[in-house]
């Protein structure tokens, strides 16, 4: 532990959001760990369907009725951006992996793509099953 003579701390010992500026390689891993936690919740949401379809046409008309709601295909909605994310930042940190892309520039414009692409991905999905009427 860092100290001084009257025993105080001289600075932190490990860097925290109030010490770093923030950039888009900060944003991102922040993102991926959120991405993670929404995934986490979907497949809660998979888990309470499969429940709700064997527990019978009342239950899962309950279920289909929730998940329906405007809130509900929010969530969807926000899983599926998690998933075109984690699936885009996995193969980011793949090249990453490999040596490639750690220059500050390139760094900065995959972290970019990665969360364009999420965005991207997932309205382009929504917009492709609200015209075969799946939603």
């Amino acid at each position: 532990m860092t100290e001084t003579s009257r025993g105080l701390p001289e600075r932190p010992l490990s860097p925290h959001l109030q010490v770093w500026r923030w950039h888009i390689t900060m944003a991102c891993s922040i993102l991926h760990r959120a991405s993670l936690f929404a995934l986490y919740v979907g497949v809660l949401l998979l888990a309470g369907w499969a429940l709700a379809l064997a527990s019978g046409p009342d239950h899962y008309a309950c279920y289909t009725g929730v998940i329906g709601s405007p809130l509900g295909k929010l969530v969807l909605f926000g899983i599926t951006v998690a998933v075109f994310y984690n699936v885009a930042y996995i193969i980011r940190q793949t090249f990453w992996d490999l040596g490639k892309g750690f220059e500050p520039k390139t760094a900065n414009l995959t972290g970019v793509v990665v969360i364009a692409f999420a965005i991207v991905a997932a309205v382009v999905t929504w917009i492709l099953a609200a015209a075969t009427g799946a939603i």
